[in-house]
């Protein structure tokens, strides 16, 4: 969990209605949840805080990069992600966080840590594939691709040659063949 009073919202003392909190996420809050998945990161997040007279309603969004090795090469790359997400926070007898899009206090509460909320948000906006963009536009040039292209030459050339072989079949079958087109 984290450890930073950051993400610590006092609603409490807030007035009725909206309130924006902004966050800059790097590496070293992703630390704190034993995440190790980037290289480095770059996140922008906003939250609105809506305070109502029973209920508190946050959006969050963030938009930003993290630093991601690319799963077909191993390269380094900086990958852009987004995302946004809702969470409604009611009060009630006792803490409950089974829903992920409703969150009840206990009576009393005067806070709320939005660290967890904002990991599970960026972290899940992270695709499961991560390709580097110039190995889909063919820009990307490393000792792994180089050796990965000629492999694929060895196996093309390999192929022709057995296809040359199909090809070179007992002419007796090519009879055969005629009668039947020749119907």
């Amino acid at each position: 969990m984290s450890k930073s009073k950051e993400f610590l919202i006092p609603f409490i003392g807030l007035k009725l209605g909206k309130h924006h909190f902004e966050y800059q996420i790097s590496n070293a809050f992703f630390e704190n949840f034993d995440y190790d998945e980037f290289q480095s990161s770059d996140i922008k997040v906003s939250l609105v805080l809506d305070k109502k007279s029973n209920m508190l309603e946050l959006e969050f969004k963030h938009k930003g990069t993290v630093n991601v090795p690319c799963d077909l090469t191993g390269e380094d790359f900086d990958l852009p992600i987004k995302g946004k997400m809702k969470l409604i926070v009611r009060f009630g007898d006792e803490f409950n966080n089974d829903n992920e899009e409703l969150l009840i206090l206990p009576h009393g509460e005067h806070e709320i840590d939005v660290a967890q909320y904002i990991y599970e948000m960026i972290a899940l906006s992270v695709p499961l594939k991560r390709v580097h963009p110039g190995v889909k536009d063919g820009s990307l040039q490393t000792e792994a691709l180089k050796k990965l292209n000629e492999l694929t030459v060895k196996e093309v050339k390999e192929e022709k040659k057995e296809s040359k072989k199909e090809e070179d079949i007992d002419p007796r079958w090519d009879k055969l063949k005629q009668l039947l087109t020749d119907k």
